[in-house]
């Protein structure tokens, strides 16, 4: 029997263990940085930067999905999915639709009036799924980003007097 439930701090070991699962899948296990104690203080704190809720399968932990708010000036409140993952042996189950459908409904609950995500380019079983549940891809927006001491000298550049 599957069932979805909201993380607890009990289970920051096993979100950062799904996190290093989910990075091994994308070819990715080296970027991992983020430490159990960081995912305590950031998601369970008087001010939380992320939820999460994580799936079973008869008691045993089957995956998860971590999400945070987002605004768009153009759409108001919205939710940005930014891990949604199965443990391959449960895959073919309905937990990713399951945990998926979940997200939506916080969203709803949240008044948000959109639910977003990236997927890589090369993930077609995930394209292929996001497709059947009536999502689109935007395929003229792309992603920018700035890290490491390239954030630093951009944060640097800041000290203008007013």
């Amino acid at each position: 029997m599957i069932r979805i439930r909201p993380a607890t701090p009990s289970d920051v070991p096993l979100i950062r263990s799904l996190i290093h699962e989910l990075a091994t899948y994308e070819r990715e296990p080296h970027s991992v940085q983020i430490t159990e104690e960081q995912l305590l203080a950031d998601g369970f704190s008087l001010s939380p930067c992320y939820e999460c809720i994580i799936a079973e399968d008869d008691g045993v932990p089957a995956g998860s999905a971590l999400f945070f708010p987002v605004y768009s000036t153009w759409r108001g409140r919205g939710l940005h999915l930014e891990d949604l993952f199965v443990r391959p042996q449960f895959r073919g189950r309905g937990i990713g639709k399951a945990l998926l459908s979940r997200v939506a409904s916080i969203a709803i609950e949240k008044g948000c009036t959109k639910l977003q995500w990236e997927v890589l380019d090369w993930n077609q079983p995930a394209i292929n799924f996001y497709h059947s549940i009536g999502a689109h891809m935007l395929d003229q927006w792309r992603i920018m980003r700035v890290t490491g001491d390239a954030l630093e000298a951009l944060g640097a550049t800041s000290e203008v007097s007013a």
